[in-house]
């Protein structure tokens, strides 16, 4: 049985040019090898799997090379490359901090900084895992790592650059590595097909990409996984199997399903998905997943964030042409509501079921709202302030015109609403003019219910004719008051008269009021008064509907010359004694605690 190297270790990367996806990394190192201006102490820090250890190897293989290339490649040929590779180097020495993160190892550790290296120009030390180490032996490690030997280089590793002390972080040269994206993996897998003579498809090489999350050693991991359960040809059914992934045809069926508004085939979709052993919250991972990517293929400046391969960005992209931007944003936001409350739900297959049942509607209400939008509201005519429009009933207006017509009521009705501008209540009319009319009575057995307005519209009553108190007849072409400081003083005397707070009607009598353009100016006698005016929303109401100018204006100001109370004396200080005296009074306790600790004032 020959003995199997996994892909991870087979194929790690020797040179620079064959690291993977940080290019950022390995440019910046050789050009620091090139003009002799390396750090003694590095900081490789990112995700697993994305190629630290592997940088930090490479670079101390290149720094003690005998034969480095123009490139600043390491040649892997002289003794010095091949001692390294063969892991017999004296001159590059690991540590593994996760299980030597102690004071005592950190203290053998610099012992053995002392010796110079016995080959090559350079005794390299790679910490792997550094953030292992404990509080005592960062302590340890900080003035070796600050003033090394010259022959000395210090490369440290972490996956948690966060838990490193501020005092090892400011004596490194820091490098992040950065997660490997889907087409560097891709490619790369393609490479290691190509040298094993292993067929794949792309969607297929796609998915382990996707599915390592950024980490090339989880791809190669998988990778190895999928050749030996599909052999030599790996295909997108044998990846799915495999690594227990749903097709993303069911995706484009669920929102084929829900454009066409087929309720029936959406849960029956739905429950093969269950038959299938996935569970919801995996699905609604999935589909919100795939609902996002249809959102990004809708416009040409987003599609570059899907990493997919052609053949299904072509049929995203057709999907969704079809989709609006308002379905997609309306079900990704019930998919991700759906996925937030998942855990709480007893029946959780019902839960997902309700999720669905709403995307199947959403263009239905989509178009509602829009329809909505889209009319516009019926505005009322500007009205006199006394003005008032009968409510609509909700009896049909062939009502009215059945009812009989020896009715005496609904006669006596109809003359009311035709000729008779509505009055305030009786007790209301007397206080404005004896003489005014008075609405009728509706006349027993007639409903309370007001007929429809259908009939005649109520009057309009211009500002002189209210003064007088006499009705008109309607007239559409009624002209507003002109506005001036003569029809103002009317207009606020008016709203005295309906006003029934007393306060507000002192105040409007000792308030003085200046016309200024749009403005009217309130002069008040005081802060409290000019307060209590300015939340007088309902005069200003009244004054703009009585001048049917909506851009009327109150300001109010303090005048203190209005004011006839005269100023109060200016309060004289109280001394300490009269202080003591008046609360000796209150409590004559306090003369005996004066006495018995002989107190004094100052």
């Amino acid at each position: 049985m020959s003995q199997f190297v996994v892909s991870a270790r087979k194929y790690r990367p020797t040179r620079f040019d064959e690291v993977v996806g940080q290019q950022h990394v390995t440019q910046t190192l050789k050009n620091a090898l090139k003009r002799q201006q390396v750090a003694h102490a590095f900081l490789f820090c990112g995700p697993r799997g994305v190629g630290k250890t592997t940088c930090a190897r490479i670079l101390a293989k290149a720094l003690n090379c005998t034969q480095i290339t123009p490139e600043q490649e390491p040649c892997n040929e002289c003794d010095n490359c091949k001692a390294f590779n063969e892991q017999a180097s004296f001159n590059i020495i690991e540590l593994d901090a996760a299980s030597n993160n102690s004071v005592e190892h950190i203290r053998a550790l610099v012992e053995q900084v002392r010796f110079q290296p016995q080959q090559g120009h350079y005794k390299v030390f790679i910490i792997d895992e550094v953030h292992m180490l404990s509080q005592a032996a960062f302590n340890a490690f900080l003035k070796t790592l600050e003033e090394p030997p010259p022959y000395a280089i210090f490369i440290l590793a972490t996956t948690e650059k966060h838990k490193i002390i501020p005092t090892i972080l400011s004596r490194c040269q820091i490098f992040d590595f950065r997660r490997i994206q889907v087409p560097d993996i891709v490619a790369h897998l393609k490479d290691i097909c190509t040298r094993q003579n292993i067929e794949a498809e792309e969607d297929a090489l796609h998915i382990i990409a996707q599915k390592a999350d950024g980490a090339l050693r989880d791809a190669l991991s998988i990778f190895d996984r999928i050749a030996s359960y599909a052999g030599q040809k790996i295909t997108y059914e044998a990846v799915i199997q495999n690594l227990n992934i749903l097709d993303y045809d069911y995706y484009f069926q669920f929102v084929d399903a829900l454009l066409q508004e087929d309720m029936p085939r959406v849960m029956q979709l739905f429950d093969q998905v269950l038959k299938k052993g996935f569970e919801g919250d995996l699905f609604l991972d999935g589909f919100a997943e795939h609902l996002r990517n249809l959102l990004m293929a809708k416009e040409e400046a987003t599609r570059p964030l899907l990493e997919l391969s052609d053949t299904l960005l072509q049929r995203y992209d057709k999907q969704a042409r079809l989709a609006s931007a308002s379905f997609l944003m309306s079900a990704l936001q019930i998919a991700n509501e759906c996925d937030i409350h998942y855990k709480e739900a007893r029946n959780k297959r019902l839960h997902v079921e309700i999720a669905l049942m709403k995307m199947a509607w959403l263009n239905r209400a989509i178009a509602l709202a829009a329809h909505q939008a889209s009319t516009p509201e019926k505005k009322s005519p500007k009205t006199a302030p006394t003005e008032a429009i009968p409510p609509a009933t909700t009896e049909p207006a062939a009502t009215y015109h059945q009812a009989s017509p020896s009715s005496e009521a609904h006669r006596a009705q109809e003359h009311a609403l035709s000729t008779t501008p509505p009055e305030k209540p009786e007790k209301k009319v007397q206080s404005q003019s004896p003489s005014s009319p008075a609405q009728p009575e509706p006349a027993a057995g007639t409903t309370s219910r007001r007929i429809k307005t259908h009939l005649r519209r109520t009057p309009s009553l211009s500002l002189d004719q209210l003064t007088q108190n006499t009705p008109t007849q309607a007239d559409e072409t009624q002209t507003l008051p002109e506005l001036n400081a003569s029809n103002l003083e009317k207009a606020i005397a008016q709203y005295k008269d309906q006003c029934e707070r007393d306060s507000i009607k002192a105040y409007l009598n000792s308030a003085r009021f200046e016309l200024k353009g749009d403005t009217i100016r309130c002069y008040a006698a005081s802060a409290m008064m000019a307060e209590a005016l300015r939340r007088e929303l309902g005069l200003m109401d009244h004054i703009r509907q009585v001048f049917g100018n909506e851009h009327l204006a109150l300001q109010v100001v303090v005048d203190d010359s209005q004011s006839h109370t005269t100023p109060r004396e200016k309060p004289r200080p109280v001394t300490r004694h009269e202080q003591y005296h008046y609360l000796a009074q209150k409590n004559p306790l306090l003369k005996e605690l004066q006495k018995r600790f002989q107190l004094d004032f100052d």
